[in-house]
Parts: structure tokens; C-alpha cells; sequence
């Protein structure tokens, strides 16, 4: 049997009853499995058995069990608001489990993402365009001219002194795709090839990412990447994700909300909300963006400098590696203040001098974000948050007990604030030791 038929073939997962779609039953219906202690929910790294996880590795994202937790916890639960989308976990869970989710989502290629998996399809119109892609694609190679016309110098073979990113057989390869699915005329089937091809440039390029950055694959140059590597990737992620769309398309829930741009803006008008579930970026000097660059230039969401400018500027003010305003109010919290303080009076021996700013304009950032949250969530209604603590010259800065602080000025009550997982600080947060992530629960008072 051809391998499109086999997915063709499978047998979509029956709708769950209100009856049986218990905690219990959503977990094993969605193969979401795992202890239900806090602590051992802090991540989703490495769990490829969970549906569409497995279509971009997201190791900081947090499993899907804490926002069944969420629910279990909050009564009854028809809509729920995730201001910083990321992975897609809290969109897609809410789905299972019978709510409605808006996400908001600055990155336009975790947008598409995001939406590609909790979107709906028409199967055979998925099988049929992967067939032309498939026939379109394969054996041919693209013009890159206008791609190196624009994109950054060291994406495409010569590159700069001799580094690049991608051979030009391979980015050719890979243009070759990106072409015949612009063709494809369902937009849902579009965008969800689209991110899967994205998704896999990192992994026929001559890097490698991380958390904390990019670098090169080591001895790079003398193992070269084979653009029938591209042929084989493309196949292997459409074939899980037609395999997944198949198994679990049918969900309590269809509809959802997704908008895209910056969290800090569009909080301000969202529909009425029954709970909060999100992890923001948190204030380590680390601009996220550059994690998600190559999948950004080579999906098409950036055609320019000045395109990868906008979009930095959308995000929180939770990094220095853009100059930009850093103007915030005075601290209104004890333990914001002391930390404040303290960082200004080693400014000088810190590796970038407008840090102490940055941390000021974070809790700024983050305090329009909760305002605008508690200004969609009904009475009662729950805000669960992951957030993590940050380091810099050996000073605290104690991310969450700062937001506790804050909660009662933003109209909030705090239900409880607890070790969530914990994470190694950068060198640039001041060496090795663990740094704590906190779940914190706040209800709308």
C-alpha cells in the first residue's frame, strides 16, 4: 500500500462523550501520560508520543497535564486565554477537554503552527496536496536569487569567510517545496505544510540550536548535508502530522481564536474569559526570536532586516539585544525594589549596562499583560502561570514572588505559589547553579 493510502486508511478517533471524557479518559485519549505531581509536569522535552508534539521540538514548553490540572482545579471551564502561545499546549488541551482558546501569539511562525494544529481539515484535501507538493517538489531544484537577495549573508552557501548555513543544493532542495506549496489551494493545507517545512530547516542546515543560541554543527564541513535529506524529513514530519490530524481530529471542540502580534496590546480586548493559562518569556537577556531565526527566514516570515526589527520590537522587554526604550515606573513592590537597587549598584560590572532597566521595564511589561488579562476574566476566574526567576552578578532577581507582589494592585487575589521545575543559568546570569521556575495561581478578585 502507497504510504499516503496507509494514512488515508487509519481510523480517526470517535468523538468522546461528555460522560467519558473524564480527567482520566482525556489523558489516555490524548496519550498524554504522566504523574500528577506539579513538579513533574514542568515539561514536555522529549515526549514525542504526544500528538502533534512531535512536529517541532519544544523543550521549554510546559506538558499539557498542568492545563488539566488548570481545569480540574477551576470548575467549569468553557473558555481560557493563553497570551503567549509558544508550543500551542493550552490551545490544543483546551480543545480536548471542551473549552474554547484564544491564544496570542507574536511569532508568525508559532502563529502558523499554533493554528496548523488546532485548526480543522479536510482530509482528502490534505492527502491530495501532499501528492502535488510530493510530484511537484521532488527532483527539482529552485532559483534562489531573490532568497539571497535579501536574507542575511551567512544563510546560503558561500556565506561569509566561508560560513553559511545551508549548501546550495540543499537550499535549493528545500525552495523547491517552499514553491509548490504556495501552489496548494486550501489555506489551512498550506499553512500546515508550510510549518513543517520550517520546522525542518534547522535539521538540513549546518547548525544547531538551543535555549541559549546557534552554532555550528561540529566538523560541519567535512560531513555535508545531503539535499535528499530534505525529500526524507518533508515526507517523515507530513506523513506524523496527516497520522495525528487523522487520530485525533475530533475533539470537544472546534472553534478557537487565535491573534497575532503583541501580547501587551492585544490583552486589552479579549472576549470574556473563565481562565488564564501561560508561561511569558521570562527576563534573562535572551531575545527568543533568535531561537526560531532560521525557521523564520526560510518559512518566509522575515524578507528583511528591518522585518526582524518589527518583531523584536513586539516582544516583551525581557532581553538587551536590541536597543530600545527601556522606561518604566517606579517599582511597586518591596521585592522589585531591593532587587533594583542592588543591580544598579553593580551596573558597572555587569555585561550589559542597561540591564537593571530591562528588569524595571519586564514587570512593566508583564503588569499590562495581567491587567489586561483580569480586565476578560469573569469573576473567580484563574490566572495559572509558570514563570522563572533570573540571575545577574550573583543578585536574585525573584521573578515570582515579585508578581505576588503585584497581584493585589492588579485585582487579583494569590491562591498559591509553588516550585514548578528548575532551570541552569546561563553564563551570562552568572555560572551553573539552578535557577527555581514557579507555578503561581492567582483568581480574580
Amino acid at each position: 500500500m502507497d504510504i499516503v493510502a496507509s494514512v488515508r486508511a487509519q481510523q480517526p478517533s470517535a468523538v468522546p462523550t461528555e460522560a467519558s471524557f473524564n480527567t482520566a479518559s482525556y489523558v489516555n485519549f490524548s496519550s498524554w501520560v504522566g504523574n500528577r505531581q506539579v513538579a513533574t509536569l514542568g515539561t514536555n522535552s522529549g515526549s514525542t508520543v504526544i500528538p502533534f508534539q512531535s512536529w517541532r521540538s519544544f523543550k521549554e514548553a510546559f506538558a499539557p497535564e498542568l492545563v488539566e490540572q488548570a481545569f480540574r482545579e477551576s470548575g467549569k471551564v468553557t473558555a481560557v486565554v493563553d497570551p503567549f502561545g509558544g508550543s500551542g499546549t493550552t490551545a490544543l488541551a483546551a480543545q480536548f477537554l471542551g473549552a474554547t482558546p484564544t491564544t496570542i501569539e507574536v511569532n508568525p511562525f508559532l502563529a502558523d503552527l499554533i493554528e496548523a494544529k488546532i485548526a480543522h481539515y479536510d482530509f482528502e484535501a490534505l492527502v491530495t496536496g501532499y501528492a502535488d507538493v510530493r510530484s511537484a517538489a521532488r527532483g527539482t531544484d529552485a532559483n534562489l536569487n531573490d532568497f539571497v537577495a535579501t536574507a542575511p549573508v551567512t544563510f546560503i552557501e558561500p556565506g561569509l569567510k566561508d560560513r553559511y548555513l545551508f549548501s546550495k543544493a540543499v537550499a535549493a532542495r528545500f525552495f523547491s517545496y517552499r514553491n509548490a506549496i504556495a501552489r496548494v489551494s486550501d489555506p489551512a493545507v498550506r499553512r500546515l505544510f508550510n510549518v513543517l517545512l520550517a520546522g525542518l530547516s534547522v535539521s538540513v542546515s549546518n547548525a544547531v540550536v538551543s535555549g541559549k543560541g546557534r552554532r555550528y554543527r561540529r566538523n560541519w564541513k567535512d560531513r555535508p548535508i545531503d539535499a535528499a535529506f530534505v525529500d526524507e524529513y518533508f515526507e517523515r514530519l507530513v506523513l506524523e502530522a496527516m497520522g495525528d490530524i487523522r487520530r485525533y481530529g475530533a475533539r470537544r471542540v472546534r472553534e478557537y481564536s487565535l491573534l497575532r502580534g503583541d501580547a501587551r496590546e492585544l490583552v486589552a480586548d479579549l472576549p470574556p474569559q473563565d481562565l488564564a493559562i501561560f508561561s511569558p518569556p521570562y527576563p534573562n537577556s535572551f531575545d527568543y526570536t533568535d531561537v526560531y531565526n532560521i525557521e523564520l527566514w526560510m518559512g518566509g516570515y522575515l524578507k528583511s532586516s528591518s522585518d526582524n526589527r518589527n518583531l523584536r520590537e513586539k516582544t516583551l522587554r525581557s532581553h538587551v539585544q536590541i536597543l530600545r526604550s527601556m522606561a518604566h515606573r517606579a517599582p511597586d513592590s518591596p521585592s522589585m525594589k531591593e532587587a533594583l537597587e542592588r543591580l544598579e549598584e553593580v551596573k558597572s560590572t555587569l555585561w550589559n549596562k542597561n540591564i537593571p532597566a530591562m528588569i524595571g521595564a519586564y514587570f512593566d511589561d508583564m503588569a499590562k499583560v495581567l491587567r489586561g488579562v483580569r480586565s476578560s476574566l469573569r469573576d473567580g476566574g484563574r490566572v495559572y502561570m509558570v514563570v522563572g526567576d533570573s540571575r545577574y552578578a550573583r543578585i536574585d532577581v525573584p521573578v515570582a514572588k515579585i508578581l505576588t507582589e503585584q497581584a493585589a494592585a492588579l485585582g487579583y487575589e494569590v491562591v498559591r505559589s509553588e516550585p514548578f521545575r528548575s532551570m541552569r543559568a546561563s553564563p551570562q546570569q552568572g555560572g551553573q547553579s539552578e535557577l527555581p521556575e514557579t507555578l503561581v495561581v492567582f483568581r480574580a478578585a
